[in-house]
């Protein structure tokens, strides 16, 4: 019964990084070690629709970043221009809609963080006309746009130049993403946002008090604009203590987050970098970690990567939740949000 549900079900995943292993590789083999190395694990989740991130690692930070941007959205178009058959890098909803109907992967470009573009609103249009459609204007400190959330004892607001970023996002259509914003920086772009707003990879203050997580009113906030909260998998973000690293504890997750913003904004944002950063040398695999205060290679019981996402599903199943819900959680919402947020075009 849960395989079947999940074979059935849209799976949808908000925030994968596997884009900086893919990069790492020499350009030739960007199509084909996709293939080889992401796609079959892809495959076995059963993931339909994937976000794909663009994260600029501090080595490229400040001289780089732009510059890596660039290239990280080319690997993203190579990807998918290597693999017709199994993946479709989608501009708008129906193009998102085409590739599932189709069998394929659809892949949803987003910025995580914008180190490349800084203040330069304008370049906002143009990573949109290269495909970004999903973006956040912070990661854990400090940008010309906003405080992230390792910044919270600031209590800062957007800058100027990240108010007119949400209003620039909001025009073109790039869902504004509040991962790993501040609190008070959260608070702000609720205040501003006209359009739905999506937490692509963020798990629940309530039950693990962590400057990473939502609070309740933030989560009802999120819901207040018909977004989604897509709940992170990393362990040092579901418990205080590694005797809650479980699949168990995911489940309260999102339970928690559906009982707040309702089931029609929880969504799944798993953040499986345990393999990217153990495929790649340092400074990422050491940068994350000491900002985190937890560590970030520990992995849930058979969830180190995607392939491991049906055991969410018999999880759910296993409390006694709808399958109707349960759609919804594992891809239903995150989908009908990017496919109807993505028909926004240009004015």
């Amino acid at each position: 019964m849960p395989a079947d549900l999940h074979e059935s079900a849209v799976v949808a995943d908000a925030h994968n990084d596997l884009l900086m292993a893919v990069v790492a590789r020499p350009p030739a083999r960007w199509a084909s070690f996709f293939r080889e190395r992401w796609l079959p694990q892809l495959r076995a989740g059963g993931v339909d629709l994937q976000v794909l991130p663009v994260f600029i690692d501090g080595q490229f930070r400040p001289e780089g970043a732009l510059r890596e941007t660039l290239r990280m959205i080319e690997c993203a178009h190579v990807i998918a221009e290597g693999n017709p058959q199994d993946v479709r890098l989608c501009l708008d909803g129906a193009q998102i809609d085409a590739a599932l109907a189709e069998g394929r992967i659809a892949l949803v470009l987003a910025l995580e963080s914008m180190p490349g573009l800084d203040a330069d609103i304008e370049l906002l249009a143009t990573v949109h006309r290269l495909g970004v459609r999903v973006a956040s204007m912070a990661h854990w400190g400090r940008t010309p746009l906003a405080d992230g959330s390792g910044e919270d004892a600031t209590a800062s607001r957007l800058t100027a130049a990240g108010v007119q970023a949400v209003a620039e996002m909001e025009r073109l259509g790039i869902l504004l993403d509040i991962s790993h914003l501040g609190a008070t920086g959260v608070e702000h772009v609720l205040e501003l946002a006209s359009r739905p707003v999506i937490a692509t990879h963020s798990s629940a203050r309530a039950l693990r008090d962590h400057h990473r997580n939502l609070t309740d009113d933030q989560i009802r906030g999120v819901a207040a604009t018909g977004g989604v909260v897509c709940v992170n998998f990393l362990p040092g973000f579901l418990s205080a203590d590694p005797s809650g690293y479980t699949l168990a504890r995911l489940a309260e997750h999102i339970e928690h987050v559906a009982s707040v913003a309702g089931i029609d904004h929880v969504g799944l944002g798993p953040d499986f970098i345990h393999e990217v950063y153990a495929d790649l040398t340092p400074p990422c695999c050491e940068d994350p970690a000491a900002n985190a205060g937890f560590d970030v290679m520990a992995t849930l019981p058979g969830l180190a990567g995607p392939s491991g996402l049906p055991l969410l599903t018999g999880e759910l199943l296993a409390r006694g939740l709808p399958e109707p819900d349960i759609r919804k959680i594992l891809g239903g919402n995150l989908h009908r949000l990017l496919a109807a947020h993505l028909t926004v075009k240009k004015p």
